[in-house]
């Protein structure tokens, strides 16, 4: 059990039930699942692009992605039905505590005039999307295997019913938000 997945049992979630005012246990809001996404419109031209990213993400994220196909086939991109356009990743459980910590302890610390992630990025459902600019912030990747700097998203699914329940959790867990 990773530290802080232990630390939320022990502390984290009895904090939160004070601050939000629960009751239940059960109803306290936690972290499900990190689904890490990148999208690749230049594999239509390249189909090793799709290989080189995999290689990163696995480095990243200690687990095989899986490669996304296009559903819908649309000419003026020169778009079959498909074709592979991106790749994803969804992190559970011991996995998904361990890169939230690299995440906000050691990656968003490294990128230049970090003042804090937005607060604007939720989507009322108590889940938040984070854009990565670079996957360079990570330093398990060496920069032999970087071809190119590509972004991706990173979704924080929680199981917190309002936006305000889904920001305590996350400020609980470590995520450094922006100060208005």
């Amino acid at each position: 059990m990773n530290s802080l997945q232990k630390q939320y049992k022990e502390e984290i979630a009895k904090k939160l039930m004070a601050d939000l005012g629960i009751k239940n246990v059960m109803a306290v809001p936690k972290l499900v699942k990190i689904v890490i996404n990148v999208g690749l419109g230049e594999a239509l031209k390249d189909k090793k692009v799709v290989e080189k990213v995999s290689q990163q993400l696995a480095v990243i994220t200690g687990q095989k992605p899986q490669p996304r196909k296009a559903t819908k086939a649309i000419s003026t991109f020169k778009l079959r039905a498909g074709d592979v356009i991106g790749v994803r990743v969804t992190l559970r459980a011991t996995r998904m505590y361990d890169f939230f910590q690299r995440l906000t302890m050691v990656a968003l610390p490294r990128v230049r005039d970090f003042r804090g992630v937005p607060n604007k990025a939720f989507d009322n459902s108590g889940n938040y999307t984070l854009g990565l600019s670079e996957q360079i912030i990570f330093p398990e990747l060496e920069y032999g295997m970087i071809d190119k700097i590509r972004g991706f998203e990173v979704t924080f699914v929680t199981t917190a019913k309002t936006n305000d329940h889904a920001k305590a959790l996350l400020t609980a867990l470590g995520m450094p938000f922006a100060k208005i």
